[in-house]
């Protein structure tokens, strides 16, 4: 990684409630589980190829414990998580944006 920033994008702040469904397979098929926030551990889902954003906003992550690179996600559905640019990466963690303190 370099240490420069090449873009940056405003978060709005979210007060209320936080709902996702992540699905093992494209278009919601295969396992769903439900307001995670460790995929492997928690589920023993080895991937996330779709999911459901009902409310709030979410951060994904490739490696459990919040690491490595990630992908934000809004309300809406995401039918095929790898034709979003993402190929080839496996989500491992899934973390709820609050607001700040």
């Amino acid at each position: 990684m370099s240490d420069s920033v090449l873009s940056c994008l405003m978060i709005p702040q979210h007060r209320g409630f936080f709902r996702m469904r992540i699905y093992e397979k494209e278009n919601f098929g295969g396992q769903m589980m439900e307001d995670c926030d460790s995929i492997q551990d928690r589920y023993r889902m080895a991937n996330c190829e779709s999911a459901q954003v009902m409310e709030g906003y979410w951060l994904m992550y490739e490696q459990p414990h919040f690491r490595g690179r990630m992908m934000y996600m809004r309300p809406g559905e995401y039918r095929n998580l790898r034709e979003m640019g993402r190929s080839g990466m496996r989500y491992s963690s899934v973390r709820r944006i609050m607001e700040s303190c």
